[in-house]
């Protein structure tokens, strides 16, 4: 049986170009001819189709969770909850990373060994997943010994490619980044305290100190060119457009060789450097790693294809914050170029939390428990909130206030006001689905319902169109617009006053259908950010489980027949 690295340099991959199957898979010249992965191709068959892989970062386990890992794992959770409701199989992996300085000095202040400082807070990583409902397929921690395999892996092909080497390194260095910085990129900064001036790296503002040694370099400038071409190639690789263009901008200034590994003396908790345990691997050669790592990487035998694809791999989308994407656009992309791999299909960069629109800090006091917000305000409404305010391109901003409103106004005041008055047996004296069927052509619909029903018929393709972009926020907006006019469509036909009057009846009836298909296209579409209140709300509605997929949603994919409603489920969204 031939190994993974066995098999490439046995050409296991061809070096002839060749037209691509599809778009998802890269061809990159490294020595002047296109290397392509011929094996994996895409093609229709659906036995064929890997599933749909999604990636948060793993958490750096120097601190607690707080407001923004939530943010990211829910964003993510929500991602692989609607791919599987169109369907799809998907890979959802998190984990926490645990090498590195900072580690290791949070690990000294806290009086712990590293290994039981990362179990202590790793835990915490984990047990946020589990409150938040966020499920995750595999979560990885870099202390594992599959990890470890792996970053000595891709260290070996780098090696044995020619990208890495031994030499000297100077540059101005973060310790709080943990990453070199070239002079283009700091800048002087003054303490307005003290007036000391010292030198910080311009992107993250962390203070930076100039710094040479011995240590391994990565030739990232061989690949500036391939990274260019792969960027402008595929202008939708990363999102939103704006952080694309912000990579562009970085790699058309010029990069230079990139330290991959620090001197055991000063960071010895990592993994060593293969075959020279006085170097230790830099932590984001480490990291990244990962997404490799739970794949199966290194993959061995001569079915390499089949379990890279069982795995999911090459992810579908990175999920980052905005801070880290240098580290995902830049290094990743070119370590994977350099070992001939796939690249990422998608790279979801996010931006950050605010409070009271300033940047949340533990010395201003403005940061937000995200197990306390969850035990206070609910999961469900706290997943909303985050989904629907928080920021794909711009700073989301956290306020009390503002999830509050959130609760009062599009939770309780119209779905769950929807919810409550139209199954209400005042109303529905028989507590059934009416059996009256919907027109399909709009031309045949009531004066009354056109409205309702035009916009019920727009919000699957809307809502599909925003999901696919990851802008939760606007599918989310689509399905509150659709609620407020079934709100409107309830009052406008005053069903209080039609029940009243035996002649209506069949008006009523109408009436209370349009309201729960409302509903029912509603809590459907809802059951990637709300999973347990879209199920609450489809149970009542009598919805059965076969039929809530994302098909389903369209209006007159519901019910056929009179159905009894489901058992009272009490108030969908209580006061607080």
């Amino acid at each position: 049986m031939l190994g993974y690295r066995q098999l490439l340099h046995k050409g296991f991959w061809s070096r002839a170009p060749v037209a691509l199957a599809s778009k998802q898979h890269h061809s990159y010249s490294l020595k002047g001819s296109a290397f392509h992965f011929t094996t994996l191709a895409a093609t229709a068959t659906e036995e064929e189709k890997k599933p749909y892989y999604i990636t948060t970062p793993i958490y750096y386990v120097n601190a607690v969770p707080h407001l923004g890992h939530l943010y990211t794992s829910v964003l993510a959770d929500t991602i692989k909850r609607y791919q599987e409701v169109k369907g799809n199989k998907v890979v959802l992996c998190t984990g926490t990373d645990e090498h590195g300085l900072k580690i290791q000095q949070a690990a000294a202040k806290d009086g712990l060994p590293p290994q039981e400082f990362c179990d202590k807070v790793s835990v915490k990583f984990k047990e946020l997943c589990d409150v938040s409902n966020v499920q995750y397929t595999d979560f990885i921690r870099t202390t594992e010994k599959r990890h470890k395999l792996a970053v000595a892996e891709i260290w070996k092909t780098l090696m044995d490619k020619g990208f890495i080497y031994k030499g000297s390194h100077e540059g101005w260095y973060s310790i709080s980044d943990e990453a070199f910085y070239p002079a283009t990129q700091v800048t002087e900064s003054v303490d307005p305290k003290t007036g000391e001036s010292f030198m910080v790296a311009a992107e993250s503002g962390s203070r930076v100190e100039w710094t040479t040694e011995e240590n391994y370099k990565f030739k990232l400038p061989l690949l500036r060119d391939k990274l260019l071409a792969w960027l402008k190639e595929n202008p939708e690789v990363i999102y939103p457009s704006s952080r694309h263009n912000e990579v562009v901008t970085w790699l058309e200034n010029g990069v230079s060789d990139l330290s991959v590994s620090r001197p055991r003396s000063r960071l010895d908790w990592g993994i060593s450097v293969p075959n020279d345990p006085e170097h230790t691997i830099y932590v984001w050669l480490d990291a990244l790693t990962n997404y490799l790592t739970v794949t199966g990487y290194p993959w061995t035998g001569d079915q390499i294809p089949t379990q890279m694809k069982q795995g999911g791999y090459p992810a579908d989308v990175h999920i980052i914050g905005k801070d880290i994407l240098r580290f995902h656009a830049i290094y990743w992309p070119a370590f994977l170029m350099a070992a001939e791999l796939p690249l990422p299909k998608r790279i979801l960069s996010h931006a950050h939390w605010t409070m009271g629109k300033q940047k949340m800090s533990k010395s201003r006091g403005n940061v937000v428990d995200p197990t306390e917000l969850i035990q206070r305000v609910g999961l469900d409404p706290v997943r909303y909130f985050l989904m629907r305010d928080g920021g794909i391109t711009n700073d989301g901003d956290y306020t009390d206030e503002n999830i509050m409103t959130r609760y009062k106004k599009d939770l309780a005041g119209q779905l769950g006001n929807l919810m409550a008055r139209s199954t209400s047996k005042t109303l529905n004296i028989t507590e059934t689905i009416p059996s009256v069927q919907i027109p399909q052509s709009l031309e045949e619909v009531d004066p009354r319902d056109q409205a309702l029903h035009k916009a019920l018929m727009e919000l699957p393709a809307l809502y599909e169109q925003n999901l696919d972009t990851f802008e939760t926020g606007r599918g989310l907006s689509a399905v509150f617009e659709m609620i407020a006019e079934a709100n409107k469509h309830f009052g406008d036909n005053a069903p209080w006053n039609l029940v009243k009057q035996p002649s209506e009846s069949a008006r009523l009836q109408t009436v209370l259908r349009y309201s729960y298909e409302a509903l029912r296209t509603a809590g459907i579409l809802l059951q990637p950010v709300m999973p347990e209140k879209s199920q609450i709300l489809l149970n009542k509605l009598a919805v059965p489980p076969s039929e809530r997929s994302f098909k389903h949603s369209s209006l007159g994919m519901g019910w056929k027949t009179s159905v009894p409603l489901g058992p009272d489920c009490g108030v969908l969204f209580p006061r607080l």
